[in-house]
């Protein structure tokens, strides 16, 4: 039952230059400890998701229907000509790999909750950036990081060493090349993001209808606009954020109204409108030799004549290079198995995964994880024994439940999750040298500010939509009417 310090560690490896990895380098770099962190990322750029796919990309790969494998084969590139150098080989081009975003999306989240604690966006960007901009406050966070990073290099497989079971072997394939090598790292963090496996239920009827109806059942991930639904009557499935978004663009070009299919009242949630018909979950999609086009919803109702059905119903939980991990780590996609505090491997706790929380503020949360995660591995943190840290597990799991809802974090969760984080990491042991007076690089803490401002994001995005052309010159919550200073003198005399 004694806790566990790690005093050896000095080569880390970072699978992603996305927002998760990028913070993990920037958080273990402020140790000054590690001998090597290398970053692999496989695109050609940081940024991981929010990398703009255009529709022609989307439109060459194949989502199977239903889609519930959460251990697919490592994804394939797609490749595209660097300028004018040969498009024949891959040595002149770039690899490019799909990612959800869609035209005309921008964040949920408010900039001033969203941004990094070193890095605010620039004053003049609208207080809900458009995914551009995203993908450019990204870059300019990795500015310091870039000789850390290894750009077209993907991660196919990491496992324990036989007879070093402390250290992980890292095979990655040089995506231009197509060499493999294989280097050993004391730690690895597993930034790779969970926007890459989407899923598609199993419903009844469903294998046979998509294959009397090719073409009409997607998934989100290859949503671009809704030009392609101009005039035909849509169902959209889901309606967490990209359920709702997507509806709303769907809805001003398809047959109205758009059919809307949910389990339960949307966390963003939106005034009905007329041209959206909310309806449950779908039950069956009926026999295509009986009906037309059909599916009959868990309340009776039977909607025919359908023309295509976008799934919005997110994405599995998947790291095919971690095939050979005993335990796993994941097996049916709904979740991770076997890791503390969203965070840790138990069984190998230098087996790290940042950012597997839902229904979060990512960046802050990422910040206070790797501030977190990189005192452990340098040293200066403990942790606790397997059998404490598994017990956490066996908590969570009876609370939250063992499936999708293990990793969501609604607010006031996350608030509390973030703010644990740091008085975590504040308890590491102070070393000379380091910012603060030893204490080292010090993650986010939300004060009733932010707390004020995260409860009421999802109002905040309504009012900020519903200032039309307006909403590019909105760029803060007071512009809105969400002022937390007067909120707080209104407080103060009632």
């Amino acid at each position: 039952m004694s806790p566990q310090t790690f005093s050896n560690i000095r080569k880390v490896a970072i699978i992603g230059a996305g927002a998760g990895g990028l913070t993990a380098a920037k958080y273990l770099l402020a140790e000054r400890y590690f001998d090597r962190i290398d970053i692999f990322e496989q695109r050609d750029r940081v940024g991981g998701v929010w990398n703009y796919s255009p529709a022609s990309d989307k439109a060459r790969i194949s989502i199977p229907v239903p889609q519930e494998n959460a251990n697919p084969p490592v994804e394939e590139p797609i490749w595209h000509p660097r300028g004018s150098q040969d498009p024949a080989g891959t040595s002149g081009c770039v690899a490019t790999f799909i990612s959800p975003l869609y035209d005309g999306l921008e964040t949920n989240i408010p900039r001033t909750l969203m941004q990094y604690t070193d890095l605010p966006f620039a004053q003049d960007t609208q207080l809900f950036p458009k995914f551009e901009t995203v993908l450019n406050y990204l870059e300019k966070y990795s500015q310091e990081l870039q000789h850390l990073i290894q750009f077209h290099v993907q991660v196919v497989d990491v496992r324990l060493k036989d007879k070093d079971p402390d250290s992980w072997a890292v095979t990655r394939k040089d995506l231009q090349s197509g060499v493999l090598q294989t280097d050993t790292y004391d730690a690895v963090v597993v930034a790779n993001g969970h926007y890459n496996v989407p899923y598609v239920p199993s419903i009844s009827g469903i294998p046979t209808w998509n294959d009397a109806y090719p073409g009409i059942i997607s998934h989100s991930k290859t949503y671009c606009s809704s030009e392609p639904f101009r005039n035909k009557k849509v169902i959209v499935v889901g309606n967490s954020a990209s359920g709702i978004d997507i509806g709303a663009q769907i809805s001003k070009t398809c047959s109205a109204p758009l059919l809307s299919s949910s389990r339960s009242e949307s966390y963003f949630t939106t005034k009905a409108t007329d041209d959206r018909k909310e309806y449950p979950p779908i039950a069956e999609f009926l026999p295509p030799g009986e009906y037309d086009r059909a599916v009959r919803f868990v309340n009776g109702t039977i909607e025919e004549h359908i023309d295509a059905i976008v799934f919005c119903t997110g994405y599995l939980y998947s790291f095919p290079f971690l095939s050979t991990l005993k335990p796993p780590v994941v097996e049916d996609g709904s979740r991770t198995l076997h890791v503390y505090e969203h965070l840790f491997y138990i069984e190998h706790p230098t087996l790290v995964f940042p950012i597997l929380n839902q229904k979060v503020i990512p960046f802050p949360i990422a910040e206070a994880q790797s501030a977190v995660f990189a005192r452990v591995l340098a040293g200066r943190l403990t942790l606790p024994s397997k059998e404490t840290m598994y017990s956490w597990e066996e908590r969570n799991e009876a609370v939250r439940g063992s499936g999708k809802s293990f990793h969501v974090l609604a607010y006031p969760l996350d608030a509390d999750y973030l703010n644990f984080l740091h008085n975590w990491a504040a308890t590491a042991e102070r070393r000379p040298g380091l910012a603060q007076d030893g204490q080292g690089k010090e993650g986010p803490c939300w004060g009733e500010k932010e707390k004020w401002l995260r409860s009421r994001f999802t109002q905040i995005k309504q009012a900020f939509a519903a200032q039309g052309e307006k909403k590019q010159s909105c760029y803060l919550p007071e512009d809105l009417g969400f002022d937390f200073e007067a909120w707080k003198r209104d407080q103060r005399q009632n």
